[in-house]
């Protein structure tokens, strides 16, 4: 049961959480918030083995949060499920380590009919640990 621990509808987002927006389709008889909490949980740290260091790191510290789920209009049994992620989830300077976190591993999960991921926001404090070309812009751009 996701829903106790990753949807969070209190939970406010910071500038620092990088933000998805999933259009989510549960299998019949999951209701919507366990959808997305499910999404919150297999995207980030619900798919963690369970080991003797789980004592010294928080969950709460790296868990993705469904905050909000809302109707597609128009659309049977279709929702957008918003998930907040914290900056400390994601190894600095990789995009690939980004993407493979969010939507490598949720796609052909049990609880959902479809899925598929409308938007991404990416916050600024995590496009600063990039450090760019590495021989300058004006380089790149000759």
């Amino acid at each position: 049961d996701y829903k106790l621990t990753y949807y969070t509808p209190d939970y406010e987002t910071k500038d620092t959480d990088i933000l998805a927006a999933f259009r989510v389709t549960p299998q019949p008889g999951v209701p919507p918030e366990e959808a997305g909490a499910a999404v919150a949980a297999e995207s980030s740290t619900g798919t963690w083995t369970a080991v003797w260091t789980d004592g010294l790191t928080s969950l709460d510290r790296y868990k993705g949060r469904c905050y909000d789920i809302e109707p597609v209009a128009g659309e049977e049994n279709q929702y957008i499920a918003y998930v907040a992620y914290p900056l400390d989830l994601f190894e600095e300077g990789s995009v690939t380590n980004m993407f493979t976190s969010i939507v490598g591993n949720v796609f052909g999960f049990k609880p959902l009919r479809a899925l598929r991921l409308e938007d991404l926001r990416n916050s600024p404090a995590y496009s600063k640990t990039f450090q760019g070309p590495p021989h300058g812009i004006y380089v790149e751009r000759d």
